[in-house]
């Protein structure tokens, strides 16, 4: 195994088996990624609450329950999604979440964001210090800065009080338990890949003639798949610490119409793939440099083929996720 340089060792040892792991947002695509990865390691201690069962936006519920479970570690992958409101809202709960984590003596926090915290013109492939350097793309400015908020909010607290919490920030993911509504397979939209795996699989059903995609499909686009993402996760809760945060990506990139082109390959529809350059293309590229990922020794296991397929069958096999 690489040896990781010494400017981002973990500050402590890695996690025992039996370590209290509270996994926050365990139902979704990252947070249930993240539990598979911590049992397949042998990880026995995991705790989740569903958001029934507990609300991370009351204050009172979430100091009652790290007063009562103490986690010793914390994986932050509870999202809220609905829209500019809701994400401007969520911007206070990320950072209350770190807080009631310190207050509670857990012994590492992990918060995972957005791509998107990036400049809109950012260079290319971007970065982690590019970060904050220029203005944000402004239709999904409030998302990001409440992913920015929380991020720094975590290394606020490190230089403050000694805290050891680390931030990763993913691609586009894609894999089981992905949302597979049908939108208008828009390039800027990060459900493109699940999106194109409905439209194909019901375009082969009704036997349609063609499929219609937004733009010329010339964007680059990268895509990482969410396992990948969850292995690097639990790497990084045990091996990294930094002010600083990580990118997950895979540091490759491909066109929207090689994508488009793969996933009907992969779903088996036979059709004609027609573009609408009538509608618009999006950012012409969005790609993460993960060259720090990779000093560490970590790098991504399944090609995006494989991943697809997987993600295919998750969208066959996983009846609640296709009718979402």
């Amino acid at each position: 195994m690489t040896e990781i340089p010494v400017e981002y060792r973990s500050k402590q040892p890695p996690m025992a088996k039996d370590a209290k792991i509270y996994v926050a947002g365990h139902r979704g695509m990252v947070g249930s990624a993240i539990v598979r990865e911590l049992e397949r390691q042998g990880y026995t201690n995991i705790i989740t609450r569903t958001h029934k069962e507990l609300d991370l936006t009351r204050q009172e519920a979430v100091e009652a329950f790290f007063a009562q479970e103490k986690p010793e570690y914390v994986f932050l992958a509870a999202a809220k999604v609905g829209g500019i409101v809701a994400n401007q809202e969520a911007l206070a709960d990320f950072m209350y979440d770190n807080m009631t984590a310190w207050k509670n003596g857990v012994k590492k926090f992990e918060f995972l964001g957005s791509s998107c915290i990036y400049p809109r013109m950012a260079p290319q492939p971007m970065k982690e210090s590019c970060l904050l350097t220029s203005e944000l793309e402004k239709t999904n400015e409030a998302y990001a800065l409440a992913k920015i908020s929380g991020l720094k909010y975590c290394e606020f607290l490190n230089r403050q009080y000694g805290t050891d919490y680390i931030s990763v920030m993913p691609t586009n993911l894609y894999g089981p338990n992905d949302n597979y509504h049908p939108t208008h397979s828009h390039v800027t939209h990060s459900h493109v890949l699940p999106a194109l795996i409905r439209r194909f699989h019901e375009a082969k059903e009704q036997n349609l003639p063609y499929v219609t995609c937004w733009g010329d499909g010339s964007p680059l686009r990268e895509f990482l798949y969410v396992d990948d993402l969850a292995n690097l996760c639990v790497f990084l809760m045990n091996n990294y610490s930094g002010n600083e945060t990580v990118n997950a990506g895979t540091g490759k990139e491909l066109t929207i119409k090689e994508l488009t082109e793969k996933v009907a390959k992969i779903v088996g529809y036979n059709g004609e793939i027609r573009w609408d350059p009538s509608k618009p293309n999006g950012t012409p590229r969005k790609l993460l440099d993960v060259s720090k990922s990779k000093a560490m020794g970590w790098e991504p296991k399944t090609s995006l083929d494989e991943g697809i397929r997987l993600t295919y069958h998750d969208f066959l096999t996983n009846p609640m996720r296709a009718e979402r």
